[in-house]
């Protein structure tokens, strides 16, 4: 598919830049670290969209023509935001939390022109089986999840084996919405 303005990709996260690859979109990387914090008021499913906006705006005055992509997933259970675990401990407390639950996933995405914003977000119910504190150690050990919200990635090995039902779109807890996003980049 062929887009008339340069898209820029305003994230770290490898997974995006994979689906976007995948989908056929052409992209450039541009990245520019800002602070994700929200105000504590903010409803829970709707922080993934106000950091992914906080995301793109930091690149606004960067850009001419072009329309710039920002992204944030955030995993929620029991209403509470599980972010990215900075250590074996949390990410050992978040799994254990996940374990035999159905929990929701949710990507905010903001499409940023100089003239035009356009924010929306998708949420994916994931149910995981129990899991044994040996198979959340192992996943720990061996896939080091410390750069994903909710210490699990559900295209690793945690994804094969202890999810039981996804509700929704499996990309879009990969960390894009690829599908929607694909809609609403035509309509730029």
């Amino acid at each position: 598919m062929n887009f008339t303005k340069t898209l820029i990709l305003a994230s770290k996260s490898p997974r995006r830049q994979a689906l976007l690859k995948e989908a056929g979109i052409p992209f450039i990387l541009k990245t520019q670290d800002v602070d994700e914090t929200y105000p504590a008021d903010l409803e829970a499913g709707d922080v993934a969209s106000y950091i992914a906006t906080k995301k793109a705006a930091a690149l606004k005055a960067q850009i001419q023509d072009e329309i710039v992509l920002a992204a944030d997933t955030v995993v929620r259970v029991d209403e509470k935001i599980l972010g990215k675990p900075e250590n074996e401990n949390i990410a050992r407390e978040m799994l254990v939390k996940l374990s035999g639950k159905a929990h929701l996933v949710t990507t905010g995405v903001c499409l940023l022109t100089k003239t035009r914003q356009v924010v929306f977000d998708e949420t994916t119910e994931v149910h995981f089986r129990p899991l044994t504190i040996q198979e959340i150690d192992f996943y720990i050990d061996r896939f080091q999840p410390f750069d994903k919200a909710g210490a699990y990635g559900i295209q690793e090995w945690i994804g094969m084996v202890a999810v039981d039902k996804i509700v929704g779109s499996y990309f879009n807890v990969m960390g894009l919405p690829i599908h929607a996003v694909y809609q609403h980049l035509q309509q730029f």
